[in-house]
């Protein structure tokens, strides 16, 4: 998928900015067919997301989601994330779509990851407008501390992904990051070929490059806890 990522901080300093990128929307239940094109820049492994790196993908989102008392066996994941690429992998966050065996939704699971090499997921289980909220409990920007709340707009993905996740702290106006992406045509090729080789790289430069611009403008930085490991992740 082609994408478009967009953050909006309002306070304490203006800071909009869109990036554009690609990203992959799979079911993990299933084996991969990636295009012949695509296969020295993409890569999906268990060992880049959440649980035991000896594991499938599948069983560590089944051990997961098992410790919520959600049963997935025999469900199906859709997944909407990014790949390794030439030995590197970063997904800020890769959002999984769970089905059980009677094709009932029975949740979302966030995984968000930071630059300091901690994750952590979260299980939300959206409305009928696939909106749901919960805690903050990974420190994530060096300029917003470990508490606070988010809203996850996470619709089931259709022809197209729009995703909204907005962090709200008491005090403090939202900051709100909006990830939409479209199914990438035969006309999209010269764009994929250019956005794919250095896809995770782009995005770990990006993040650093907009934190230096934050500090030099004097935004405070927080400090960070040292983040509990979740047990199945």
């Amino acid at each position: 998928m082609l994408t478009q990522v967009r953050h909006t901080r309002t306070a304490p300093l203006h800071n909009d900015f869109t990036y554009d990128g690609c990203a992959w929307l799979l079911d993990v239940s299933r084996s991969r067919e990636i295009p012949w094109w695509a296969k020295p820049f993409v890569t999906f492994r268990a060992a880049d997301h959440l649980g035991d790196p000896a594991s499938t993908w599948v069983q560590n989102l089944e051990h997961f989601l098992g410790t919520h008392d959600v049963d997935l066996r025999g469900g199906k994941v859709l997944a909407l994330t990014g790949a390794r690429s030439l030995g590197h992998a970063f997904d800020p966050l890769t959002l999984y779509w769970c089905w059980d065996a009677a094709h009932r939704l029975v949740g979302v699971v966030a995984e968000v990851r930071n630059t300091y090499g901690e994750r952590h997921a979260y299980l939300v289980e959206p409305d009928r407008r696939g909106t749901a909220t919960t805690e903050k409990a990974l420190y994530v920007s060096p300029f917003n501390d470990q508490h606070g709340s988010y809203t996850m707009s996470v619709p089931v993905p259709g022809e197209a992904v729009d995703v909204r996740i907005t962090l709200h702290r008491d005090g403090h106006p939202p900051f709100v990051t909006r990830w939409t992406g479209r199914p990438a045509g035969p006309r999209d090729a010269l764009r994929v070929a250019v956005r794919l080789p250095l896809a995770p790289h782009l995005v770990s430069a990006r993040i650093r490059v907009q934190g230096i611009r934050l500090w030099l403008r004097r935004l405070p930085v927080q400090p960070r806890p040292r983040h509990q490991r979740q047990e199945a992740v």
